[in-house]
């Protein structure tokens, strides 16, 4: 599966360069997100078995979630998705779908920083660094690269995630697969230079970086609630108690609190903000409950619905 937005100049080339003997079956899927150049010309006439248009541009993770649906719909056991500007090497798709097929494995990152970077500005190179040792932290998952678009999902997996995000899917997809109980690896990949445009995704490396830590933190708060909310909480009050305790000992040997005042307010303050933080977090961690329960439910209709479209789609007789 292809996302791709205005890459005229590469879809081609990479459409043309994905193994077709990797499994029994092999089908190309592009999702064109609102192109204005000829990626869609382009994607049609080299042969891509499957391709879904978005009138504008709705972003790469609306982008895909669309692409994971249609590939399920379309009948997919692994889903490898690769970006449409041509730095990942098609010819390596084999070793993403290896550990899936030996069952190894539910998702397999292609991994730049474990394979080879032919090009990569330093600005991106830290931030990609910086991101994956805050996703790895987050998710408890020991990973070189999290920002890398060039990965495999099995069935299995990909009726496990739901994308919640609207700007990116790299990060949010491995913080769920962590708590979903997914086993993730990696493996070795070839990230070459960009030969034409610029990157669609990150135009502006902070931008990008203040949008992808939102999308971390709402991901993270969501299956953590409860240990945030009372860190958050804890921290504030022992705050309040460690500030509290010089106004008490004062206190006690004079029986005023007048000298102190302020710390005596700042105290109060702390320790009541404190102590709803965590309230606020017992009643999230009760949200998650039922969330999780949620997710369940749309497994399982996902998957009923999956099967009922794959029988309708068998010629009769079969």
């Amino acid at each position: 599966m292809i996302p791709a937005y205005n890459e005229e100049s590469t879809i081609g080339n990479l459409i043309r360069s994905i193994p077709r003997d990797v499994l029994d079956e092999v089908k190309v899927l592009v999702i064109n997100d609102g192109s204005t150049d000829n990626t869609l010309v382009e994607a049609e006439k080299v042969g891509a078995d499957k391709i879904i248009s978005f009138k504008e541009n709705r972003g790469l993770a609306v982008t895909f979630e669309k692409g994971l649906d249609t590939a399920l719909q379309m009948g997919a056991d692994i889903i490898v998705n690769i970006d449409a500007d041509g730095q990942y090497d098609p010819r390596e798709i084999p070793k993403l779908v290896k550990p899936i097929e030996d069952g190894q494995a539910d998702i397999v990152l292609g991994s730049r920083f474990k394979g080879s970077i032919e090009y990569m500005p330093k600005s991106k190179k830290i931030g990609n660094i910086l991101a994956t040792k805050v996703t790895g932290y987050l998710s408890g998952i020991p990973i070189s690269d999290a920002q890398t678009g060039f990965r495999a999902f099995s069935k299995y997996a990909a009726l496990r995630l739901n994308v919640l995000s609207e700007y990116t899917y790299v990060q949010e997809t491995i913080i769920q697969a962590a708590y979903k109980g997914l086993t993730i690896m990696e493996v070795p990949c070839t990230f070459s230079r960009r030969t034409e445009g610029k990157s669609r995704l990150i135009t502006n490396i902070f931008g990008y970086a203040r949008r992808s830590s939102i999308t971390i933190l709402r991901t993270y708060i969501n299956y953590k609630s409860l240990k945030t909310f009372f860190a958050i909480g804890g921290i504030l009050s022992i705050t309040g108690i460690a500030i509290g305790l010089r106004v008490l000992i004062h206190f006690i040997m004079t029986g005023r609190v007048t000298p102190y005042l302020p710390s005596a307010i700042l105290t109060a303050v702390l320790l009541i903000i404190g102590f709803q933080i965590m309230v606020l977090g017992l009643i999230a961690d009760m949200v998650g409950n039922n969330r999780k329960l949620t997710e369940e439910i749309l497994y399982n209709l996902k998957k009923r619905d999956l099967e009922n479209r794959l029988k309708q789609s068998q010629p009769s007789g079969q």
